[in-house]
């Protein structure tokens, strides 16, 4: 896992089509903006929901 600060209005950015920008910082919370292409899946873990009909991500390989 890598883990990176950021201060308010700084941007990361994953591969060349995925950029995650620090939007607002307030007690204690922390709001992203995501900007993807649709084809990319942006999922919050908790709503990840494991069916053992199709492959769901683990959702350690999604972080907050």
């Amino acid at each position: 896992m890598l883990v990176l600060s950021r201060k308010l209005g700084e941007r990361i950015f994953i591969s060349d089509n995925v950029c995650i920008t620090v939007v607002e910082i307030n007690r204690g919370k922390v709001r992203l903006g995501i900007e993807a292409p649709r084809s990319v899946a942006v999922m919050r873990s908790e709503l990840l929901v494991r069916d053992d009909s199709r492959a769901a991500p683990r959702p350690d390989r999604y972080t907050s």
